[in-house]
Parts: structure tokens; sequence; C-alpha cells
């Protein structure tokens, strides 16, 4: 019965080394796993570090950018200001000039009776002044001739 015993706690260490290997081996491949799992995280932490840097200098460089297009904006600005106020003064010009071509049409329709006379009275002067000329061509004329 002894020998039983023994070979009861001789199977029982045996078992035991086994499962110290298994637990060992396993240990070991828990650990390799971990490692790799580490350099990966490293070599995460390292691309995120160039990916953080690169994403500041890409935002620094959109600031800069949205600062001179404001600036830009702000200078066509200016010009349109400007042009906003070149209209507003041709509008004032158009409504000064529609104002002195109104003034002049009644004026010129108040005066149309006048202004016809005037021109009546210098047609007359001038057919007047025109036969005097020729009369005194004919009497210049006959002058001459009277003469030969």
């Amino acid at each position: 019965m002894e020998a039983l015993l023994y070979i009861s706690v001789f199977i029982i260490a045996v078992a035991i080394a086994l499962f110290v290997i298994y637990v060992i081996k396993t240990l070991k491949s828990t650990t390799k796993t971990l490692e790799q799992t580490s350099a990966t995280i490293k070599s995460l932490e390292g691309q995120m570090k160039g990916i953080t840097a690169e994403s500041e200098a890409l935002l620094q460089k959109t600031n800069a950018l949205a600062d001179d297009v404001q600036r830009k904006s702000d200078s066509l600005q200016v010009l349109f200001d400007s042009s906003k106020d070149l209209g507003e003064s041709l509008k004032s010009i158009n409504h000064s000039v529609r104002q002195v071509t109104t003034k002049v049409n009644a004026e010129t329709s108040r005066n149309a009776e006048t202004v016809s006379q005037a021109v009546q009275w210098g047609q007359a002067v001038l057919d007047f002044y025109t036969k005097f000329k020729q009369r005194k061509q004919q009497l210049e004329q006959n002058q001459s001739k009277e003469e030969f």
C-alpha cells in the first residue's frame, strides 16, 4: 500500500510539474505578446507625435492663410466702398442733369413764342438786307452800264 501511496504522490508531482511547465510556457508566450504590444504602442506613440506635430503645423498654416485672406478681404472692402461712393456720386450727377434738363425744357416751352418771333424778325431782317444788297448791285451795274 505504501507503494501505491508513493506512486500516487509521484503522479501528483509529475502532474504539478507538467502544470508548472504549461503555466511557464503560457506566461512566456504572454510575455512575448505583451512585449510586441508594448513595441506597437511605442511605435503608435511616435506616429501620433508626428501626426500631432504635422497637425499643429497645418493648423498654424491654416490660421496664417485665414489671416491673409482676411487682410486681403479688408483691402478689397475699401475698393467696394469706393465703388459704392462712386455709384452714389454718379446717381447724384444724373439727378442734377435731369433737373437742369427739366428746367431748360420748361423755359424753352415758356419762351417758345418769343423765340419764334425772334426767328421771324431775324428772317425778315435777313431778307431786307439781301434785297438791299441786290438793289445796290443793280444800281452799280446800271451806273457802270451808263458810263460805257
